[in-house]
């Protein structure tokens, strides 16, 4: 299309009445097109979808689709950055809890159906039954020939793969603005539906992340492989050489005792022979011995590196940094109970790596971590107004330990026992402090653990379903386990305060990506209450004041009545591992 098609395509949709935040579903065909529909209309456009969107931006809609990484990736690969959309996959995730996020499945789960498999590899006798030329089946599925890409074979079909949405759309609005709201914010918009709207620009986000990849210096990072790990090795054999002479330097702290490092029994037996008695090989019991043990402290260097060999060694750098010298990886929206999630090591990066995640010269990064974020979002979904109080301490702990009448790490032990359901111990034990000073905050994270261990599903603050009647599986008589009653338990304690901070983060760094429009400030990590943001050095400061503004304007909503504070710490620096601190 021209500039005047643009235009006159722009017009036809503002005589429709497509204003801010009308939805508009939009589905794009590869090679073909885009179909747009919305309330009382629709349109196929041929022609480069990039050109369509960015025309059509300036009315500032709501883009409505399946999934982003069918519909938006095309998009950000041709460098547009929607304002804002609605993931239907995200959201049939908050609703349903289903774990997929293909057509076929948010589609059941809206119309109230079973779960149909994946429609996947050519169709068979048994996926014809049923079938038609629509794309709802008589059964009320969605065809499988459609699910397998027949919506992109014309604008035709695009189009009515985008009313489907769009009606989708309808139904998921609707049944979110339902779900109880329990912040005390009367008149302002229901937080689920608000969770909502940022889970999609969530899965939004992730589709940016993976394109747009974090910086490494790559001289840096070779450099730090080789003094970690050895040079590149040009063969199997010469790798297998390196590996040999890595693990000698143990062998010989260890008087030239040669075993396998790998195996933690023959690990436990050989420090058993060399006076270090220990129940397990785990790194954090040996730490107490390294001081007086050559061998163990050789052991504990070893791990770091047959970590970084193993999991972030040269097949690693060959395979995920770009020649563009940016790390990518396969980004998710929301697992278990609503974190982010990223391959290729970009959430588990080690420390020693981190001084070459570094963008160019004169461009840096602004890192921002939210501070002790799990005990916050526990004073504000509990409705605990003692531990609220103390929410509103720079250091929340400090008025805990006032409180409990103990040291500040008891009092932390004591906050962290009651989210993870530790009950034996020195943990134990600070856990009935707790009982007795916030009962309010224990009493919510016991009725979900009850919950939990019944198989009972539960949501979130933030409206997210947890389908814990799917992990209830019973024995032969009909009952739980108790090992796996306990495990769901715990599982469901914990995820009612991870899944509401994990809803929480990613409405902040939804917040913070809307402040940086204008800007080429990218967001380019999301790490469970950590952001990073590339920038213009001289940019910095109006980047970091983005980045903190944003966690106020979002915390003015997400926690409206708790009376919680939430604080951030940000830092600008030239490496990760220097803004780190």
């Amino acid at each position: 299309m021209t500039g005047a098609e643009h235009a006159t395509l722009r017009d036809e949709l503002d005589a429709a009445g497509v204003r801010r935040g009308t939805p508009v579903a939009l589905v794009v065909a590869p090679g073909i097109g885009v179909a747009l529909a919305w309330d009382g209309g629709s349109r196929p456009v041929a022609g480069d979808p990039a050109g369509v969107v960015a025309a059509l931006e300036p009315l500032a809609p709501r883009w409505v689709w399946w999934s982003a990484r069918v519909h938006a990736a095309p998009l950000v690969a041709a460098g547009v950055r929607p304002r804002a959309c609605w993931d239907l996959a995200a959201v049939a995730r908050l609703l349903h809890g289903i774990w997929r996020d293909d057509e076929g499945a948010v589609w059941a789960a809206h119309r109230g159906l079973p779960e149909p498999p994946h429609a996947l590899g050519e169709l068979s006798l048994l996926d014809l039954a049923g079938e038609a030329d629509d794309a709802v089946r008589p059964d009320g599925q969605l065809s499988r020939e459609w699910l397998r890409g027949e919506w992109s074979r014309s604008l035709e079909h695009a189009s009515t793969w985008a009313r489907l949405a769009l009606d989708v759309f309808a139904a998921q609005e609707r049944d979110v603005r339902a779900l109880p709201d329990h912040r005390a914010a009367p008149g302002a918009s229901p937080l689920p539906y608000l969770v909502a709207l940022s889970e999609s620009m969530a899965a939004l986000l992730c589709v940016e992340l993976e394109h747009d990849g974090l910086p490494v210096d790559r001289a840096i990072l070779e450099t730090m492989l080789t003094e970690t790990v050895g040079p590149r090795p040009r063969s199997e054999a010469e790798e297998a050489e390196i590996r040999r002479a890595r693990d000698g330097v143990v062998w010989d702290a260890f008087g030239g005792d040669v075993v396998d490092l790998r195996n933690p029994a023959v690990v436990r037996d050989l420090l058993a022979r060399h006076g270090v008695d220990v129940p397990d090989t785990r790194s954090w019991r040996l730490e107490p011995y390294a001081a007086g043990s050559a061998g163990v402290s050789a052991l504990l260097q070893w791990r770091k590196a047959e970590r970084v060999a193993t999991t972030y060694g040269w097949t690693w750098v060959d395979r995920d940094v770009g020649a563009d010298d940016r790390l990518r990886g396969v980004w998710g929206a929301s697992e278990g109970a609503g974190r982010m999630t990223a391959s290729a090591g970009l959430h588990n990066l080690p420390g020693e790596l981190r001084p070459a995640i570094r963008p160019a010269p004169r461009r840096v990064l602004v890192r921002s971590d939210l501070g002790q974020i799990e005990p916050r979002v526990l004073a504000a979904v509990s409705g605990d107004a003692r531990l609220a109080e103390a929410a509103r301490d720079d250091d929340m702990y400090a008025p805990v330990a006032r409180a409990l009448g103990s040291d500040r790490p008891t009092a932390k032990v004591a906050v962290l026992a009651a989210m993870y359901g530790q009950t034996t111990g020195p943990a134990g034990e600070a856990l009935k402090d707790m009982e007795r000073t916030y009962p309010a905050a224990i009493t919510y994270l016991r009725d979900a653990e009850d919950l939990g261990r019944r198989g009972v599903d539960l949501r979130t603050y933030g409206g997210r379903l947890l389908r814990l009647s799917s992990l209830h599986q019973p024995g032969a008589d009909g009952e739980q386990s108790s090992a796996s009653a306990h495990g769901y338990g715990r599982f469901a304690r914990n995820a009612v305060v991870q899944g509401a901070a994990a809803e929480l983060f990613k409405a902040w760094a939804a917040t913070v990506r809307a402040g940086l429009t204008g800007t080429d400030a990218r967001i380019v990590l999301c790490l469970h209450d950590e952001l990073l943001v590339e920038c213009a050095e001289a940019d910095s400061d109006r980047v970091a004041a983005i980045v903190d503004d944003a966690l106020q304007s979002t915390a003015a909503w997400w926690c409206a009545g708790s009376g919680v504070r939430l604080v951030s710490d940000t830092t600008v620096a030239e490496s990760w591992a220097d803004a780190k601190g």
